[in-house]
């Protein structure tokens, strides 16, 4: 294979392995998407993926390449992560040429994919209202906890998007939450504002950092798994302490009237 073909081979699976990384797969899944893709466009790949660096090696006549991509991993969007899978199996089953792949990962990492506002607030109203049915909540709180669900999620929208401080807006996001629910509370309005707050709360929680660390650590990807764990340790911490001074202000404002 030419030496140029090879290059943009490498360089095409590197985009992809860090597209996916981005956007909430597993290092394993990465890894394996990447050596298939390389598989099937007839060369055998090495692929290594971190949290902080992805690497992917080819070994030929010419001697050994390598490609470096660095990866921020700030957020995901598991749509971006299926439509590569999507594309790498219609590659592999020779459904579609290399540059039509090559113009396909490039458009879908230019892509910005996202729900309307509307879906968003609908969606976390419900999710606040989920765990409220497991408490046998009265319907006051759980008409509370959907809105004030709302509510802490714009918060925490709004807050990240307008400030570059990490964890800012799963802070603010708790903070408003326990506000206004244990405020609800204190003025005799809502019957229990720690139901309204942990349901309010679920939004916010980092479920994918966290199931994802756990499936790292068990298919022994042990650094990666541990620095997702974390980050999704200081996403919740940052929301419980959110939540603490969310309640102390309450009480505060509440006891000063």
């Amino acid at each position: 294979m030419a030496q140029k073909n090879t290059n943009d081979i490498i360089e095409v699976c590197g985009k992809i392995a860090k597209i996916l990384l981005e956007n909430g797969a597993e290092t394993t899944r990465v890894e394996s998407t990447v050596e298939y893709i390389g598989r099937a466009a007839g060369i055998q790949l090495k692929c290594h993926a971190t949290m902080t660096a992805i690497f992917v090696n080819v070994k030929n006549a010419a001697g050994s390449l390598t490609h470096l991509e660095k990866p921020r991993v700030s957020s995901f969007n598991l749509q971006k992560v299926d439509e590569i899978n999507t594309l790498s199996r219609e590659f592999s089953s020779h459904k579609i040429e290399f540059d039509q792949l090559q113009s396909r990962v490039e458009a879908i990492d230019h892509q910005v994919i996202d729900f309307s506002w509307p879906q968003k607030i609908l969606s976390a109203g419900l999710v606040s209202v989920a765990p409220m049915l497991l408490f046998k909540a009265s319907w006051k709180d759980l008409l509370f906890a959907f809105f004030i669900g709302i509510l802490g999620y714009l918060a925490s929208q709004l807050a990240g998007r307008h400030s570059a401080t990490p964890f800012l807006g799963a802070i603010t996001g708790g903070l408003v939450i326990s506000l206004i629910a244990t405020s609800l509370k204190q003025a005799g309005i809502a019957d229990s504002s720690s139901n309204i707050v942990i349901s309010a709360l679920m939004p916010l929680v980092p479920g994918v950092p966290l199931t994802n660390s756990l499936r790292e650590i068990i298919e022994r990807d042990i650094i990666s798994g541990l620095v997702r764990g974390m980050d999704a340790l200081m996403i919740a911490g940052s929301i419980g302490i959110g939540a603490i001074v969310g309640t102390f202000l309450a009480n505060l404002l509440i006891g000063v009237l």
